[in-house]
């Protein structure tokens, strides 16, 4: 089973195992940290992100390469809307999605399909069903990241499908610990939206 799931490493260079394994557990703690809405979530994230671009440009895993930008530069974003304040309290709160948020998702997620699959078109890398899946989950993860940017809580439900989708696919790829972050983020996630939850109903 061990040898199943980590066959693909014994051509891996140490750098490129050290780089990855380095980046999941930073990814780890980040998700930890977005659970319990600590603004720590973003450093240790840029941590993960940065190290994955440069893995996944090595890759040539352009949706994931581009996701992994993306995610970089909101995670920058979301640092400033984070330590944002209005009359001593958090400019933006954990709420729940308006009108507005679903307009802008909606852009985002459309946006980011139309996109991805012009650079796959493009550098003509629409070879494999794994090209279409990565469409998909750069999609959600544009959205989950401005949603969770912005402290809705429905970002989460965003990851937990994205995640979900993203074990199998990473595995196909040949990135098993990676893969397994995925796995432990889908429950991180559901944890997380759970917990965000419990805030909201003592809020009200």
């Amino acid at each position: 089973m061990i040898e199943l799931l980590f066959s693909q490493y014994k051509d891996y260079s140490n750098l490129f195992i050290f780089l990855e394994l380095t980046a999941v557990v930073f990814g780890i703690i980040s998700v930890l940290f977005a659970r319990k809405n600590n603004i720590l979530v973003y450093p240790t994230g840029l941590v993960s992100t940065l190290i994955f671009v440069y893995i996944l440009l090595e890759w040539k895993l352009f949706g994931d390469f581009i996701i992994n930008i993306y995610y970089s530069i909101m995670s920058v974003l979301g640092w400033y809307l984070w330590t944002r304040k209005k009359n001593g309290a958090d400019e933006f709160p954990i709420s729940v999605m308006n009108r507005k948020d679903y307009f802008i998702s909606t852009l985002i997620f459309t946006g980011t399909l139309l996109f991805i699959a012009l650079v796959y078109h493009f550098f003509d890398k629409f070879t494999h069903w794994t090209a279409y899946v990565d469409t998909l989950t750069t999609a959600l993860f544009f959205v989950g990241m401005w949603l969770m940017a912005k402290r809705k809580i429905e970002n989460w439900i965003i990851w937990i499908v994205a995640d979900f989708i993203s074990v199998p696919l990473y595995f196909y790829k040949g990135l098993t610990f990676s893969s397994m972050q995925f796995l432990l983020f889908t429950i991180i996630a559901i944890l997380g939206y759970l917990e965000w939850k419990n805030y909201l109903a003592k809020q009200i």
